[in-house]
């Protein structure tokens, strides 16, 4: 009976900690991006609630949990923007735009300059943005520019500018109440985390540092926001990072040992559809995966690539 020879030890936990510390191809990461972010946007599309009734409401429950604890900063913000046009037209510029070309400017940069960190950190926005969804489908949020009985002044109608919900078409091919949790909070998070901690010049870890106050400063003021949203947008990022820093570099084991095994059924399936014999000796998924284990963490310590921010 045919046998498959096993790998050594040492080859197979350095061919796994490649895989944990090297980015993926990129052909693979932008298919994935388009994928990911075409069914994210679809999905929030869908989730549009029969009715606005209940994102109302609870924009209601929103502001009556936020002045009992005093957070209510929202309508002060959005008045003091309003009373500065220029400014309030750069904050529209800065909503539409800002939240989309930052964060995939700093994917980018990830992939092509700290591959040993991009997995993990690609993974947990990912997984951020996808449970964001949950929240999206059980508590539709009219956002504040929607209340208008509040005092709430929308700045992009009232100014004529430029704005992510400018147009009768922009507004129509999006979820205007998926405002809980808020991502623009949440993703700007992740891409202060990222800079700060990777980055190698102080003025790009300041900047890093500025983006996600700027981004919530901006999410209210404009009215699309309330607090509670982008303190749930960090929560869930936050949440999201340490969940994918523990799986793929604390104890990366769960994740080495799940490739293996997809790995193994996927060419089993293979060997089997094309009539070959199953071999009589399969690979342990286990094996190396100890030695796997203490060189991930020894390489992410002591391996992070030395590039300009």
């Amino acid at each position: 009976m045919d046998t498959m020879a096993q790998p050594p030890p040492k080859a197979a936990a350095a061919t796994k900690r490649r895989r944990v510390l090297t980015a993926p191809p990129v052909w693979r990461e932008l298919l994935l991006v388009v994928l990911f972010y075409t069914g994210y946007t679809l999905t929030r599309i869908v989730l549009v609630q029969d009715g606005t009734g209940p994102a109302f409401a609870h924009a209601d429950q929103i502001l009556g949990v936020e002045r009992y604890l005093g957070l209510d900063v929202e309508l002060h913000l959005n008045q003091t923007l309003l009373s500065v046009p220029w400014l309030a037209r750069a904050a529209n510029i800065f909503y539409a735009t800002m939240h989309f070309i930052v964060t995939l400017g700093v994917v980018v940069w990830l992939y092509r300059y700290r591959p040993e960190h991009y997995r993990w950190l690609r993974t947990s926005i990912m997984i951020a943005t996808g449970m964001a969804l949950i929240g999206f489908w059980l508590y539709p949020l009219a956002p504040p520019r929607f209340l208008h009985s509040e005092g709430f002044v929308d700045p992009v109608t009232a100014l004529h500018s430029l704005g992510l919900y400018a147009s009768d078409a922009s507004g129509t091919l999006t979820n205007q109440y998926a405002a809980m949790p808020s991502m623009h909070a949440g993703w700007s998070l992740w891409v202060g985390i990222v800079v700060v901690k990777l980055a190698t010049q102080k003025w790009a870890k300041a900047l890093g540092a500025l983006y996600p106050v700027t981004t919530v400063y901006v999410i209210l003021s404009t009215a699309n926001h309330y607090v509670l949203d982008a303190v749930a947008g960090f929560a869930l990022v936050g949440g999201a990072a340490w969940l994918s820093w523990v799986l793929y570099v604390r104890h990366p084991e769960p994740i080495i040992m799940m490739r293996a095994r997809i790995a193994h059924g996927i060419a089993s399936r293979v060997r089997r559809g094309a009539g070959e014999p199953s071999p009589g000796h399969v690979p342990s998924a286990a094996a190396g995966v100890t030695a796997a284990s203490g060189a991930t963490r020894s390489s992410y310590n002591s391996g992070r690539t030395s590039q300009p921010a």
